[in-house]
């Protein structure tokens, strides 16, 4: 469970028509490369198919985790194409953790 004092970098997003499959491998990809990144705490994603709009929050153990990870080249390349082919808008929130609350414990 994220703790108070993490960061949650929030991604919130609107994919352009096309590319589906390279999309979903390069997410993928992302989702394991972060996984082995230090500070890693977690991800959650969600996606709604009907309007494309989608929504990933990455849990860092702090700011200083979640600003190496934006960094990683491999990443940097991912977003980038994120840029030019994938997303027609998006949105990047980062936020400090304060409080948790889970049901049922």
């Amino acid at each position: 469970m994220v703790q108070p004092g993490a960061v949650a970098v929030i991604f919130s997003s609107t994919r352009a028509a096309g590319g589906d499959e390279e999309y979903a491998a390069a997410a993928d990809a992302m989702d394991a490369l972060a996984q082995n990144q230090p500070g890693f705490v977690g991800v959650e994603s969600v996606r709604n198919p009907g309007d494309r709009r989608g929504i990933t929050v990455s849990y860092w153990a702090d700011e200083s985790s979640a600003r190496a990870w934006k960094q990683v080249a491999e990443h940097l390349v991912v977003q980038q194409r994120g840029r030019e082919e994938w997303y027609s808008e998006y949105s990047v929130v980062v936020a400090e953790v304060t409080r948790t609350y889970r049901h049922p414990r």
